[in-house]
């Protein structure tokens, strides 16, 4: 079915910005422009006063299948993508069994097109097991359909590994993904070291725990040439890092998530499991660096980190529940908060959603270029709505941004030229 979307404030990062139509046609982008002519036969979707953009890219999901399906699967996790604007994952590789293999990733894609919502694209691990220790074929995981290599969950703490990692990466054309953590220095912590943490009387992971590997990432990708993507900086020096690295030309990329530029290690009082996540919370300051890379670019990306958990699992003591938060359906009117509190342009977290994370792992996403596949997004920037977690998509109902009144909602979800979600009444 060809689909017409008239009269929305159609933003394309880098391209367009401006009152049009879109034409999809045959499952791609056919036109953009104004008064664009009614074919025959096309469904007619209204959009004025919304907000139409490509649909948002997550580069750091985690949909636990195989082996964890009752915290998540594809379809569920599918579901929650595409109910909060996103049309294309990217799923890390800490399954079980660990996707460190060709017969893992395609199943992970097999599920993901049984699933028919969102393009779900795996993440090979870069070690066997993810255990650090022995690289992954890094090349079978490309040719069977990865887009990236990490061993996310765990940082790979062999530099030697991460070197060769880095170097079998480059020749295969692969960006590098890493969890950056020193592991001795954060052994035992459960949140930011600190005053909090010493008053609560938990075990705490330092800054430094983060901003070590990020040095050290830094310098083994300048060392070899390869991509480098740092997962969910959120330190005010790994910030500085980054900057100062982009600066000498080193080929590295950053994404934040939106629990570490909104929330801080105090919501950790009170024992609140739903505010454990690795890395955890940190203070004001970091919370203010991290928007300030946002705005100035030294982060390119924002990313969910979506890590979904079953709830007697995160109604265990803080020491011993789980870390992470589900996000999916919750980070595109987080991020648009950041527009109206003037950190960023509507179209520079457009951009942080969609173009940005597609040209991280080279995807040919997160574009409405005539010819592009039609994933696209409509958005009421002005509906306010409070999150309620007993309505997710997602199997899992660990956040911490439970009652939070938001602005902004998704009102349709188009994958490949189908609609795959909607709310609300439209105009056939």
């Amino acid at each position: 079915m060809s689909i017409l979307i008239k009269g929305g404030h159609v933003i394309d990062p880098g391209r367009f910005v401006g009152t049009a139509d879109v034409f999809i046609e045959k499952g791609k982008i056919a036109a953009v422009g104004p008064n664009l002519p009614l074919p025959v036969d096309a469904r007619t979707i209204r959009a004025n006063g919304k907000l139409v953009m490509p649909g948002c890219v997550d580069l750091h999901v985690h949909f636990r299948e195989p082996g964890f399906e009752y915290k998540e699967t594809i379809q569920s996790g599918s579901a929650a993508a595409v109910a909060g604007g996103f049309t294309t994952v990217c799923c890390m590789p800490n399954t079980n069994p660990v996707n460190d293999n060709q017969a893992v990733t395609e199943f992970i894609s097999e599920r993901a097109r049984l699933a028919g919502l969102a393009n779900v694209l795996p993440i090979g691990a870069i070690t066997k097991g993810s255990e650090g220790k022995e690289l992954a074929e890094i090349g079978d995981l490309r040719r069977s359909g990865c887009v990236a290599i990490s061993d996310d969950g765990k940082p790979v703490m062999n530099s030697l590994v991460m070197r060769r990692a880095m170097e079998y990466a480059l020749a295969f054309d692969l960006t590098v993904v890493d969890h950056c953590e020193d592991l001795h220095l954060a052994e035992g912590g459960c949140m930011n070291e600190g005053l909090v943490s010493t008053e609560l009387g938990l075990p705490g992971i330092p800054a430094a725990a983060e901003d070590v590997m990020v040095a050290r990432n830094l310098s083994l990708s300048e060392l070899t040439g390869a991509h480098l993507h740092l997962a969910h900086i959120s330190t005010a020096g790994s910030v500085r890092m980054v900057r100062e690295a982009k600066a000498r030309g080193i080929h590295v990329t950053a994404e934040a998530c939106p629990h570490h530029f909104l929330l801080t290690e105090e919501l950790v009082r009170g024992y609140n499991t739903h505010a454990k996540m690795n890395p955890p919370l940190r203070t004001w300051s970091d919370v203010q660096t991290v928007k300030e890379g946002l705005r100035d670019g030294t982060i390119d990306v924002i990313a969910t980190d979506h890590a979904p958990h079953a709830t007697q699992e995160k109604q265990q003591d803080f020491t011993e529940a789980p870390f992470g938060i589900v996000g999916l359906e919750t980070a595109l009117p987080l991020t648009l908060g950041l527009v109206e509190e003037g950190v960023l342009s509507l179209e520079q977290a457009v951009q942080k959603l969609t173009s940005a994370p597609a040209a991280a792992f080279g995807l040919k996403k997160g574009t409405l270029a005539v010819g592009a596949d039609a994933d696209v997004v409509i958005v009421d920037q002005q509906e306010q709505w409070e999150v309620d977690p007993s309505k997710f998509r997602s199997k899992s109902r660990n956040t911490p941004f439970a009652g939070w009144k938001v602005k902004g909602r998704v009102n349709t979800t188009i994958v490949g030229g189908r609609v795959v979600f909607e709310t609300g009444p439209v105009e056939r």
